[in-house]
């Protein structure tokens, strides 16, 4: 997909479907596979991403929710709960975003 062929993989896969020694359950894989791929198809343009300099892999995000999250919450005998959790999420994504004294008026 990262030399422009998502159409060509996704009319590869629906073609795959139909091959006679596949189990029902691959051939549904296939079929899903091939739906998924050409719902977000315009999501799959990464020559194009590539030439507008974004990037392509998911570390950066990866990282990011390593710095954003686990480095706070994850911290030796920290328990949360959900409700707990979000609430400290939505203020540390606040914090972090130089926007945590705009939520308390004075």
């Amino acid at each position: 997909m990262r030399r422009g062929q998502a159409r060509r993989i996704i009319a590869e896969l629906k073609r795959a479907d139909k091959l006679k020694w596949l189990t029902a359950e691959n051939s549904k894989i296939m079929r899903l596979a091939a739906a998924y791929l050409q719902t977000h198809e315009a999501h799959l343009n990464y020559v194009l991403f590539k030439e507008l300099g974004l990037p392509l892999g998911s570390g950066f995000v990866e990282s990011t929710c390593k710095w954003l999250i686990q480095q706070r919450f994850k911290g030796v005998g920290m328990r949360w709960s959900e409700f707990g959790f979000n609430a400290l999420l939505h203020l540390r994504i606040e914090y972090v975003n130089g926007r945590f004294d705009s939520l308390f008026n004075e």
